[in-house]
């Protein structure tokens, strides 16, 4: 509830360019709030969306369903220069240009951890940090299957400039085989991958 007035009631009334750079633009959004004050906000924006799909990037679900032991969900590790630290994330990647949500997520999962997959289904767009950028993404969901002998011993290909560690930690208990690692590596995780292992972890707890 609110006492100042709805937000939805709020609107940009022009976004002015700052700094461009190659991979992302500074912009000023003049708009006013739901008084009718004007106000401004500083935001970035990536230059690469796809005019497309109108999505910037993919995160990917991929759950190894093994045989013998339990599920498994294919996680990475990287460096985040603006970080400065080892990231633990879900594979990942921008949508090129005429490139569709389905391409991108098996593209992105086969490059950044070699396992061939099939793309299942995705979510609505959503937004990183809405508070500092307007860049967006979906959740795919991509069906790796262990039977296909291409995935007997997957193997990256990554670019020149991706360092990319691959492995996968059981669904059961993720949340905190997440929190250790980041302990004993001193390295931190994306928090969309975190808030993931929340809600399995409080679906757990609440037994919904």
């Amino acid at each position: 509830m609110s006492t100042k007035g709805s937000p939805f009631d709020a609107k940009v009334t022009s976004i002015e360019p700052l700094k461009q750079g190659k991979w992302i633009q500074t912009k000023l959004i003049n708009y006013d709030d739901p008084t009718g004050k004007h106000r401004e906000w500083e935001m970035a924006v990536r230059t690469t969306r796809s005019d497309t799909t109108n999505v910037d990037a993919v995160s990917i679900v991929s759950i190894l369903n093994h045989p013998n032991k339990s599920k498994e969900i294919v996680l990475v590790k990287q460096f985040r220069p603006p970080c400065e630290q080892v990231v633990i994330e879900l594979p990942a990647g921008l949508v090129d240009p005429k490139e569709s949500i389905e391409t991108t997520a098996t593209r992105e999962l086969l490059e950044e951890t070699g396992y061939h997959g099939t793309f299942k289904k995705q979510s609505v767009i959503t937004f990183s940090d809405p508070g500092l950028t307007n860049a967006n993404m979906v959740l795919a969901y991509v069906d790796v299957d262990l039977q296909n002998p291409k995935n007997s011993n997957p193997k990256a290909k990554l670019e020149d400039s991706e360092f990319i560690i691959t492995f996968s930690l059981p669904l059961d208990n993720l949340l905190n085989e997440i929190e250790k690692i980041c302990k004993e590596e001193k390295c931190t995780v994306d928090a969309r991958l975190y808030h993931f292992a929340m809600g399995l972890k409080l679906a757990e707890e609440y037994k919904l």
